[in-house]
């Protein structure tokens, strides 16, 4: 009965704990030394906070995280173009979070833990293959660091959840390469600033070339009166930049990327004053994948970024990996964890996502802002008179629409995971 899962991040661990909260075993398998909060600030929508008060979870996520009041987005001059309530300020029954990614996982990886127990959190595992055995699939792993076997482990079904670089999809998929730039380059940082605007208002401001988004991820001021504020500044570079492979770790030069935006001090906030004062900036290659026509085979499947890596564009990245997890969960549930499950799940999970990688790379609802740019490139008086309100209004519908969270359907229906065991 044993579900194994290929990688610790927030996908597997939220999966782990769904399986558990089903009674059906699972073990983690994760490919580096120590699981440590890295990263910087993400968004999870409701639909997926949803998912994660279901397995438990408010209390420790809404003491670490900010509830977005609302969605912004500007011209590169600091003009409004459009903005629109979020979470529970949208009408929602449950918030949407911006919160540290490191403290997400950590939140998650501890509740792992201690409802699974460690010795089913398993370090320095990386997937090196997998065999169909007669009553389900034996796994086997490697420890990168020294390149020596670390085990093999026989489980039921093989879930791969070990992101952009999996492991599993790479065997499934050798001939299909490494991700694919699109020529634009992402550099992310936290630094502590005043407040601005509601105080938990995200915003995005710029057009496709170049843009700057931020947002609050933390609910109290420091003794100096600031808040943690999580950005990413983005320029679509020429064709002669050699970018480096996309890693979250890697440390950004200030010096490469703050020119373009040194006149970009608005009334109502000091965007160069945010990257000047951050002390750890990091650089990140825009990537994704191609849709791929099939995630399950046999007894693995992919899910998360292994299955559909997709632009972090509508804050969606975290948010999807949650809801796969909690597919599957709900599959598992009705059929037990065999074959019947993988592909009901992929059924419904791989249509949905490949919408919307696909919509991310048009820019998903962030496309106001290219519009406007292209239409009023020296500006306007009256966004209306460069985008009309129903424009933007069926942007920002079509988008929910796609990602899974029109606010009528979704406090209508029941969350993913029922309650009653079937198994």
């Amino acid at each position: 009965m044993t579900v194994l899962i290929a990688g610790g991040g927030i996908g597997g661990l939220t999966l782990a704990l769904s399986l558990h909260q089903i009674g059906v075993p699972a073990k983690v398998f994760e490919s580096v030394v120590e699981l440590k909060p890295l990263g910087v600030g993400i968004n999870v929508l409701p639909h997926a906070v949803r998912e994660l008060i279901e397995l438990g979870l408010h209390d420790e996520i809404n003491a670490a995280a900010v509830a977005t009041k609302e969605l912004a987005y500007f011209s590169k001059r600091g003009r409004p173009i459009w903005s629109e309530p979020r979470g529970l300020d949208a009408g929602y029954k449950w918030p949407q979070f911006s919160i540290h990614r490191g403290t997400l996982q950590q939140i998650l990886l501890d509740a792992a833990i201690k409802r699974l127990g460690p010795e089913n959190i398993l370090t320095s595992h990386h997937l090196s293959g997998w065999t169909e055995t007669p009553d389900g699939i034996r796994a086997s792993f490697v420890d990168k660091a020294s390149g020596k076997p670390a085990g093999d482990y026989d489980g039921a079904v093989l879930i791969a959840a070990d992101g952009i670089h999996s492991a599993a999809r790479e065997k499934l998929y050798p001939k299909e390469g490494p991700p694919i730039w699109n020529g634009r380059i992402l550099w992310r940082g936290v630094t502590a600033a005043k407040a601005f605007l509601s105080g938990r208002t995200m915003i995005m401001a710029g057009h496709e070339m170049l843009k700057f988004v931020c947002y609050p991820i933390s609910k109290e001021p420091d003794r100096d009166g600031n808040f943690k504020i999580n950005w990413i500044a983005e320029r679509h570079m020429p064709p002669t930049y050699r970018w480096r492979r996309e890693d979250y770790n890697r440390t950004a030069r200030l010096e490469e990327f703050l020119p373009w935006f040194t006149d970009w001090t608005f009334d109502w906030l000091d965007v160069p004053g945010l990257i000047r004062n951050c002390q750890h900036a990091f650089e990140y290659p825009l990537v994704d994948r191609d849709p791929i026509p099939q995630w399950t085979f046999g007894r693995v499947t992919l899910m998360g970024d292994a299955a559909h890596p997709m632009y972090p564009v509508g804050s969606n990245g975290a948010s999807q990996a949650i809801l796969d997890a909690r597919v599957l969960t709900r599959e598992i549930l009705a059929h037990g964890p065999t074959n019947a499950a993988l592909k009901a799940y992929e059924a419904e999970r791989r249509p949905a996502t490949t919408d919307l990688v696909l919509l991310n790379r048009r820019n998903g609802p962030e496309q106001v802002m290219q519009l406007v740019e292209e239409r009023a490139p020296d500006g306007f008086n009256e966004v209306t008179d460069v985008l009309s309100r129903q424009e933007l209004e069926d942007i920002a519908a079509n988008y929910k629409r796609v990602a899974g969270f029109q606010v009528e359907g979704l406090n209508a229906k029941p969350p993913i995971v029922p309650q009653q065991r079937a198994i």
